[in-house]
């Protein structure tokens, strides 16, 4: 079971990336999944999250209405569109998924992690 968190980079303040999160060895549509970040210094925090099934999503409200996750199942990926960003949006970005329904955004709900992607966003 494995998770690749990919698409980061360097991206001026008001500008946009997509993060992907593509699994192998299991099939994503099954799970929820999860994106969080961490800042340097910081502790981990839930950005938003996927369920399996429905596709019920959920965001935290510091990014509602600028970030979107999505998933596509056939190509067992989940994505993370991220508009408008913000400096305080840099961190490194992870992706994570577990079988609970709904999905939630605390870390300690999540059974498999990816390695991160950095997005730093900076003029």
């Amino acid at each position: 079971v494995q998770l690749q968190a990919s698409g980061g980079g360097l991206v001026q303040p008001g500008g946009s990336l997509r993060l992907s999160c593509t699994a192998s060895g299991f099939t994503l549509d099954y799970y929820g999944i999860g994106w969080f970040r961490q800042a340097p210094g910081k502790e981990r925090e839930g950005v938003a999250c996927i369920s399996s099934s429905d596709g019920r999503t959920y965001y935290e409200a510091f990014v509602k209405g600028r970030f979107t996750i999505s998933r596509d199942n056939a190509k067992n990926t989940v994505y993370l569109q991220m508009n408008s960003l913000k400096p305080e949006d840099t961190a490194v970005y992870f992706c994570a998924a577990d079988q609970t329904y709904p999905c939630g955004i605390s870390p300690r709900e999540y059974d498999y992690w990816g390695q991160g992607t950095q997005v730093t966003v900076s003029s």
